[in-house]
């Protein structure tokens, strides 16, 4: 799901080179080191923007690798032309080495510098796409840094309805799917909505809200209400129940029948902390097992899993994200929880299990989690920017009812109304 802006944008980026050596003597300034962040975190360049007389120019590839456009080279023609398909129909946006006019979708438009080639790398314009295509970038002159914030995105988003959670009932319309953490495997392994106050059990009613009434009411407004099954291995209740084959088969069972009769149009699986110790590949292997049955038994019913797994860099070994982005509609990648909680999380930590997980599942199958607990308005905007940069199919806001005055921020960022 993308704007017409940001496609705009992407292909205007793009097209602005494409590593392609042309013997083009070009006249660079020596402006010192230039470093650009892209929605707070940096966008690592193979070669260093530099300053053409007056004009900041980037290389394109990396910028492409961020925005994910498709990009082709006409040798003979020196031309870059990139294209991006998005719900409104295709954009095309053709750049000639050497000329300072770019055709945006047929249309002349004219550029500050024209597209030149610097060690190897095809230079562009870094004011093409922010004076044309709506994103904001900013000059520090002191520290020679150009900060860039992409503009508004319609993505997947998914918001965690949870622990005194009513508070914030309002903003549910604002994702597409919200997932009710009203159960859990409990000490013993057994799948359960009770427990005490205020950890994963079904809620009481509040007057005429009832639990039910929240679900339906989600589905009424055209978002999908997710059952959401909480579990920690802590005593071990987790590796009991995916060893086990006949609890394991009357887990499922249990979740499946109650997803079914409350309404819910899928699951949202979160059982952590396996693989901490023993045998990594054996959990492995057990809950790959775990997902296949259950997902067999929800898609039947026209159900959808989302499962949520811990972040690649982390310290639990027992996921296989490659099999269980297979066997699920979505993975939620639980990037947070490297430090304190209570202060934003490291970015590079962030982008680095992001980057692992890539590598064994597709961007498609990606929603990248979010404490809101340990983010503020800023660190919130970077989170989601990485998101974006890398193409995931969205985010999973943990959780409602402490989002509070950075939802006005997120709205700024991905598409919330």
């Amino acid at each position: 799901m993308k704007t017409i802006t940001k496609l705009l944008l992407c292909c205007s980026l793009l097209a602005g080179g494409a590593s392609m050596s042309t013997g083009t003597s070009v006249d660079a300034a020596a402006a010192g080191k230039v470093s650009i962040l892209l929605d707070g975190y940096p966008l690592p360049f193979p070669v260093q923007p530099a300053v053409m007389k007056g004009t900041t120019m980037v290389p394109f590839r990396a910028i492409s690798e961020a925005l994910g456009i498709m990009v082709t080279w006409n040798q003979q023609l020196k031309q870059i032309t990139a294209t991006k398909n998005g719900n409104s129909g295709s954009q095309k946006v053709v750049l000639t080495l050497g000329s300072k006019t770019a055709l945006v979708n047929g249309v002349k438009i004219p550029l500050a510098a024209a597209p030149q080639t610097l060690s190897n790398s095809t230079m562009i314009p870094l004011s093409f796409f922010s004076q044309q295509f709506g994103a904001q970038v900013q000059w520090n002159q002191a520290s020679k840094t150009v900060s860039i914030t992409s503009p508004r995105e319609d993505m997947y988003t998914l918001g965690f309805y949870a622990i005194s959670s009513y508070d914030e009932s309002s903003l549910m319309p604002g994702f597409d799917a919200v997932a009710f953490g009203w159960s859990h495997i409990d000490e013993n392994g057994q799948f359960t909505t009770s427990g005490p106050a205020n950890q994963f059990g079904w809620p009481q009613a509040a007057g005429a809200v009832t639990p039910e009434s929240l679900v339906q009411q989600t589905s009424q407004i055209g978002d999908t209400p997710y059952l959401m099954v909480y579990g920690v291995d802590g005593k071990g209740q987790l590796t009991q129940n995916i060893e086990n084959e006949q609890l394991q088969k009357e887990t499922i069972s249990k979740i499946s029948a109650l997803a079914t009769d409350k309404g819910f149009k899928g699951v949202v699986l979160d059982l952590e902390g396996l693989g901490l110790t023993g045998d990594k590949a054996k959990v492995k292997a057990q809950y790959n097992t775990f997902v296949k049955n259950i997902a067999s038994e929800l898609h039947a019913k026209g159900l959808k899993l989302s499962v949520a797994v811990p972040p690649p860099n982390g310290a639990y070994g027992g996921y296989d994200y490659g099999t269980l982005a297979k066997l699920a509609d979505d993975l939620i990648l639980m990037a947070y929880a490297y430090g304190d909680q209570k202060s934003p999380e490291p970015d590079a930590k962030v982008d680095e299990a992001v980057r692992l997980a890539l590598k064994q599942a597709s961007r498609d199958k990606l929603v990248l989690g979010i404490s809101m607990s340990s983010e503020n308005a800023d660190s919130v905007d970077t989170k989601i920017g990485l998101a974006k940069r890398y193409g995931l199919k969205g985010i999973a806001v943990w959780r409602l009812g402490i989002i509070g005055a950075d939802w006005t921020t997120m709205n700024q960022s991905v598409k919330l109304d």
